[in-house]
């Protein structure tokens, strides 16, 4: 797993610019959704082109972060990432940032009748939790999922992002959520990429501007139960 503690650098940037080191300092789980972005066999499984192995590390907290929310009443999202419109919709992608044969693995290795698209299998995903596609990094575009018509369906307004990469999938998700009007948090020892130096990065740029960064004791920390708040209410 990522070492990452937030600079105290960072964390003085972040208190001159809201006051307090969390805009979230509470969390309504009656309105919070956990996204989790790639954690797929293609991204996680030995034996595929393009995994990030510190991302196994990460299942367990994973886990335990998607359980605490979901006891507290809120919602769990996998994404996956979907290859079937990849070549119609994101072609820029796959003819230039990727060489012809990469390309083709991609396509086949990410459609849903392969197993690179499945779930990692020790992740606990639940019958009820939802499950969303995309085709691009961003997984809250509107030409890329449905992401954002489902939050909105079930009256989320906070996101806890976790997933792979951290500074690609996971990172273009929160930023977008952000400029979509979400109130969001990436829980730093739920993400994963390729590299400590990479992941602290987007960790770092995250916090000054688009949102919170926190580990997922602290999500927990500051979880408020639905049936708390219900109880409080009346």
């Amino acid at each position: 797993m990522h070492k990452y503690v937030v600079p105290e650098s960072i964390r003085a940037r972040v208190i001159k610019l809201q006051g307090k080191p969390f805009a979230l300092d509470r969390i309504d789980a009656a309105h919070t959704a956990l996204v989790v972005v790639d954690m797929q066999n293609y991204y996680m499984a030995e034996g595929y082109p393009n995994p990030a192995p510190v991302a196994q590390a990460i299942v367990p907290n994973v886990n335990r972060m998607a359980a605490a929310l979901r006891a507290a009443g809120g919602r769990v999202v996998w994404i996956q990432t979907d290859s079937r419109e990849a070549t119609a919709k994101w072609s820029n992608h796959q003819k230039y940032k990727l060489t012809p044969e990469r390309a083709a693995a991609r396509l086949r290795l990410l459609s849903d009748s392969h197993d690179g698209f499945k779930l990692y299998p020790e992740l606990e995903a639940q019958a009820d939790d939802l499950y969303v596609r995309k085709i691009m990094f961003s997984a809250i575009l509107p030409n890329s999922g449905d992401l954002d018509r489902v939050l909105r369906q079930h009256s989320i307004e906070n996101l806890l992002i976790a997933g792979t990469k951290t500074n690609v999938c996971c990172e273009s998700t929160a930023r977008d959520a952000s400029m979509m009007n979400y109130r969001v948090a990436m829980i730093s020892d739920c993400n994963a990429t390729s590299t400590d130096e990479e992941h602290a990065a987007a960790l770092n740029g995250f916090q000054i501007s688009f949102g919170d960064v926190m580990t997922a004791d602290e999500a927990i920390e500051r979880l408020v139960p639905a049936v708390k708040r219900s109880a409080a209410a009346s």
